[in-house]
């Protein structure tokens, strides 16, 4: 309780007299604070394993690649290029996994379902900064929960996007 300026006694939003008193709020995993969000994330190790599997993959397509592992929030944890990929695919594998964390999982091979009917949307859309929408990029899910993304480019979409689902297999 605190007191307003007319010397009234005031539960504080925040204040534990006020919680007790009210009905109980939805917690997340925070401990049971209700403004907090705990979201999971991929960790290092596992961001690794991810980007070596899906470069085994490359190798036996023979494709040179480059591939990025994101955390949830989409900031790069694991990066690898190969050899004789092209460097202009460096910057797109890391923002295919951006692209994928950014908007919860959506793979970024599934954005032209969702723009080719909305001519507006398609054309405004494709200027977001570091946005993708060709395949390559696939969500890194643990236990039903998007937890980061990998992102691969240098091959064919399709090449992309099987090279990446090998890197995610890892997660499963």
């Amino acid at each position: 309780m605190t007191r307003s300026p007319t010397g009234a006694d005031v539960a504080s939003p925040r204040s534990p007299a006020s919680r007790d008193s009210a009905a109980p709020e939805p917690a997340d995993q925070a401990g049971g604070d209700p403004d907090v969000i705990m979201a999971p994330t991929v960790r290092l190790a596992a961001a690794q394993r991810a980007v070596s599997a899906a470069l085994a993959e490359a190798e036996r397509q023979s494709v040179d690649v480059c591939i990025a592992a994101a955390d949830s929030g989409g900031h790069l944890l694991a990066f690898a290029r190969m050899d004789r990929a092209p460097l202009l695919c460096v910057q797109l594998a890391q923002d295919k996994a951006f692209s994928v964390s950014s908007f919860g999982g959506l793979p970024t091979g599934e954005w032209w379902r969702l723009l080719e009917s909305e001519p507006a949307l398609l054309h405004g859309i494709v200027k977001t900064d570091r946005l993708v929408v060709f395949g390559g990029g696939v969500p890194l899910v643990c236990q039903g929960r998007t937890v980061g993304a990998i992102g691969v480019s240098g091959g064919s979409s399709e090449q992309d996007v099987r090279i990446a689902e090998a890197g995610a297999a890892v997660m499963s």
